[in-house]
């Protein structure tokens, strides 16, 4: 498939996705976007704005996974960043609007991830450990190991459970950057359900020819 990796990061969701498919990946931070070419150098790699690159791209792929930042919907920072003197912000509605654009023009499989929002959401999704699903295929529940190494004060320690080493790179805010990650083993199960979808749907058209 052709495989566009929106806010890619240093690819967590991506880590076991292997190298027979075709991979985009956007990211907007440069040195994070270099981590993630030396760590996946067959993907192509992009340095812009993945939403907007989403919206003039979206037709050139077959599958499409969304990561859009999270912050401004964590239950972690309405409830304890506010009490250390964060101020309150606006829910960033890119996220609504990726799933909104996606769900009425884009005839391939996407996925849009964020966290479970300390609000409910607006639009129905499909919870998966940490995290919520929009999608237009069927993810079936799974059980993942327990995610309490997350919040971790240590940096080996989210680098071992991710399997993603970036202690001795100049990258900024590194223990932020593996608490982003999703989970690498959940990240497969997706896309293998995704594929499940593909091949089952050719299977059905198939016999109805």
């Amino acid at each position: 498939m052709k495989i566009l990796n929106l806010y890619a990061g240093i690819g967590g969701n991506r880590k076991l996705w292997g190298d027979e498919h075709e991979i985009t990946a956007v990211e907007y931070d440069e040195n994070i976007a270099n981590f993630y070419k030396e760590s996946y150098p067959k993907d192509n790699v992009i340095v812009t704005d993945a939403h907007e690159y989403l919206r003039i791209n979206y037709e050139n792929y077959d599958f499409i996974w969304s990561s859009p930042p999270c912050p401004s919907h964590s239950k972690i920072r309405q409830m304890v960043g506010l009490k250390k003197g964060a101020e309150p912000i606006y829910p960033d509605m890119k996220l609504y609007e990726e799933i909104i654009f996606l769900k009425h023009h884009f005839k391939g499989l996407w996925l849009v991830e964020n966290v479970i929002p300390y609000y409910k959401p607006f639009i129905e999704a499909t919870k998966l450990s940490r995290h919520l699903f929009w999608s237009n295929f069927t993810i079936n529940e799974q059980e993942f190991e327990e995610v309490k190494i997350r919040w971790s004060n240590k940096i080996s320690d989210l680098e071992s459970y991710h399997e993603i080493y970036i202690a001795d790179t100049k990258l900024k805010d590194k223990r932020q950057l593996l608490r982003n990650c999703v989970f690498p083993k959940l990240g497969k199960y997706i896309l293998d359900e995704a594929i499940s979808e593909v091949s089952g749907h050719n299977i059905q058209e198939a016999s109805e020819g």
